[in-house]
């Protein structure tokens, strides 16, 4: 079948359920099972043998590190519902404590199946040299390396405890990993209990030379007890790590946002212990001694048989051996900016342009602030900032144009979860710097991605706006898949303008010409828009929707796209992450399909196509790209934008480049059915499955064709140049 092929073929035959199967709460999938659903996906990457094996290291890696951010927030917000005793429900009718039981069973499962996968990773790595050592395989050699390292590299950092009555148990913070210690001392055989704390700071690998074979931490301390703990034999011992409840709570009054921020991340740090994973058959006296001191329940206590800190196995995706990574890719600079000699304003100017990231580079995006702070004729810059790197060039370009002299506003989103600490520093970084730092709204987020320069030329000032689906984050932007929409509309600059005003002065945006932005019209655009689409099908015309987001959870948009569905509205959803919506049930979602695709880029774009009537691809199509998913936070409690695109040639790149690549990609696609299973089909000894990840990595993108314009470009499906 051809990838056109494809995308005409008809639907599954939907399945029929009893009218009880379907109605009510049991038309949503659970959020959080769906999300656990989502990390079991990731982790099959890592047992998929058409994945290099360095990068299957790496997918159980991030198995494991989202598994780690899933408990710290979302366990423990349904735990506090639990403790509260709050009844809610969610919306497919679970309480906090059915969701929890639930929860549990799952992530058991999926921690078990970690240590399965990871087994067989060992094996795999070893047949190709890089080897995971334990003490009783070091050489002589070995044991004289390891003594220099670890009184060189090791021991200063250390602080090993005794637990008594004089020495109290140590606060160990979030993902705290620690080795505990039952000791007797050789002498008179007095016995201690102990807790060796493993700092953060120091890799939990040690390299041995060669850089091929690795010794764990915890073996190497170890292996020299006698140096923590002269006169004292190792009679039992164990290795544990906790998560603790990582929301922050702020204050809805807080006179200043940024010291209330600092308060609470140092309330994060000491947060309650949700889960504590502990070696298997440890020593019951020092189990019991951590639990207590923890207060941890047992079902609060993951016992495993392997390796504890799982996430931790990044650090074996060696950067020496590239033979078992992904080939390199180099991301493309349009030709567009090549033939204006990197002029990003040049570019701009002559049309609208749509970068697709990673495949064409974030560097882009740099170069047009970078542009903007060196150019005389900048008069002012604004920008949001949600998330961004350490050593961030965008806040550099920033800095530099405030100490010119230009006008610059930031805001700085305080509330980007995890990142809480990095953003304070760099809006004071800002501060120093002279440019004008705002952070919003105490109770919503601004996760907008909008960056606007207004430039003088002749008589006129003329506003370009940057909009993304993505976070100015040069390093996350090599990964994620986002879109960068670059224009110098008069229009849209006029909105960004508004929704600046917005969140620096509460003023809200009024007479918006493009944008629609939540908390305020988003949601209602985008219901009018499925609706209209319904209507259209009711009148006989060829009602479609394409959609691409990370997740769909948002009742009252899935009631739309079920009603549009029954209405004859034929729809397809690229959810990558969580989705509440059951397709292919009869009377309810015949005509949705709904997959998820995961591979070598983090899919996170948004974008939405509405046929309009004409089906799609049409070049009287509705093209849209936003930064929300379709979740209640990003449509009722942040502050986010979704944009038309208009430009025919962008439309076309949207519609019959992206879109159309992503349905038809076989590779690295699961689809869902109607029971919330997903499943997906990598037949033995085919090799020609489409895949969407190197369509686009192997073509160029449509809006930033130059003077090689007229070569042929590939589409997957047929739409107006």
């Amino acid at each position: 079948m051809t990838q056109a092929d494809f995308l005409k073929a008809p639907f599954p035959a939907p399945i029929s359920l009893p009218e009880a199967g379907f109605a009510g709460p049991k038309r949503f999938f659970n959020r959080e099972l769906s999300w656990l659903a989502f990390n079991w996906r990731v982790l099959d990457e890592a047992r998929n043998p058409r994945v290099p094996l360095l990068e299957r290291v790496r997918f159980l890696s991030i198995s494991a590190t989202n598994l780690d951010e899933f408990y710290t927030v979302r366990v423990a917000g349904l735990r506090e519902l639990v403790r509260e005793g709050n009844a809610m429900f969610s919306d497919d009718g679970l309480s906090p404590a059915d969701q929890l039981k639930l929860i549990n069973e799952d992530a058991r499962r999926l921690m078990q199946t970690q240590q399965n996968v990871w087994n067989k990773l060992r094996r795999e790595l070893e047949a190709n040299g890089i080897a995971l050592l334990t003490r009783s395989k070091l050489t002589k050699r070995d044991e004289d390396f390891l003594a220099d390292y670890f009184l060189n590299k090791v021991f200063p950092v250390l602080s090993p405890l005794a637990i008594d009555p004089a020495h109290p148990f140590p606060f160990i913070p979030n993902t705290g990993f620690c080795l505990a210690l039952e000791l007797e001392r050789s002498a008179d055989r007095r016995r201690l209990q102990a807790i060796l704390p493993i700092p953060q700071q120091i890799n939990r690998f040690v390299a041995m030379p060669g850089g091929r074979r690795f010794l764990p931490m915890e073996e190497l301390l170890l292996l020299h007890l006698h140096s923590l703990f002269p006169g004292y034999r190792d009679t039992g011992h164990c290795t544990f790590r906790v998560l603790r409840d990582s929301d922050i709570e702020v204050e809805d009054e807080a006179e200043d946002l940024v010291r209330e921020f600092e308060t609470a991340l140092k309330r994060r740090r000491r947060g309650q212990v949700i889960r504590m994973k502990i070696t298997a058959g440890a020593p019951e006296g020092i189990r019991a001694l951590i639990m207590d001191e923890l207060a941890v329940t047992p079902d609060e206590v993951v016992e495993v048989k392997g390796m504890v800190g799982m996430a931790d196995l990044k650090e074996l995706v060696l950067d020496s051996r590239r033979d078992l990574q992904w080939p390199s890719f180099t991301p493309r600079v349009p030709e567009r900016v090549q033939d204006h000699d990197g002029d990003m304003f040049a570019a701009i100017r002559k049309k609208d342009m749509l970068l697709h990231h990673p495949y064409e580079t974030f560097d882009m995006v740099i170069r047009f602030l970078n542009q903007a702070a060196a150019d005389p004729n900048v008069l002012a810059i604004k920008q949001t900032l949600y998330r961004t790197s350490q050593d961030s060039p965008i806040v550099s370009a920033l800095c530099d144009a405030a100490e010119s002299g230009k006008s610059v506003t930031a805001l700085v989103e305080l509330k980007a979860r995890f990142d809480e600490a990095a953003n304070i520093r760099q809006s004071r970084r800002l501060e120093r710097a002279g440019a004008h730092v705002v952070y919003g709204f105490i109770n919503y987020k601004t996760h907008a991605k909008i960056s606007t320069v207004v430039r003088r030329e002749g008589e006129n000032l003329v506003t370009y706006t940057h909009f993304g689906t993505g976070n100015y984050h040069p390093i996350t932007a090599r990964i994620y898949t986002d879109l960068s929409f670059f224009t110098a509309d008069p229009a849209l600059g006029r909105d960004a303008t508004k929704v600046f005003n917005y969140l620096s002065g509460y003023v809200q945006p009024e007479h918006l010409e493009n944008l629609a932005i939540s908390p305020i019209t988003l949601k209602p655009r985008l219901l009018e828009l499925i609706a209209a689409e319904a209507e259209h099908a009711r009148a006989g015309r060829r009602g479609e929707i394409w959609a691409k987001m990370n997740s769909v959870i948002e009742p009252d948009v899935i009631d739309a796209l079920y009603a549009a569905s029954q209405a004859g509205v034929r729809i397809q959803l690229v959810v990558r992450g969580i989705c509440g919506l059951r397709p292919g049930i009869r009377g309810l979602s015949d005509n949705i399909r709904v997959k998820s695709i995961v591979g070598r880029f983090l899919e996170h774009s948004r974008i939405v196509c509405f046929g309009n009537g004409h089906g799609l691809p049409s070049k009287k199509a509705r093209v849209f790209i936003s930064s929300a998913d379709w979740m209640g936070r990003n449509l009722s409690r942040r502050v986010e934008t979704l944009i038309e695109t208009k430009n025919d040639t962008v439309k076309a790149q949207i519609v019959s480049q992206i879109m159309a690549a992503n349905l038809a990609d076989e590779a690295q696609s699961w689809v869902l059915g109607p029971d919330g299973r997903y499943l997906r089909d990598l037949p033995e000894g085919r090799e020609d499955l489409f895949s969407c990840h190197r369509f686009f990595m192997e073509n160029p993108s449509l809006s930033g064709r130059g003077s090689a314009g007229a070569k042929d470009v590939p589409k997957l499906a047929h739409a107006p140049e």
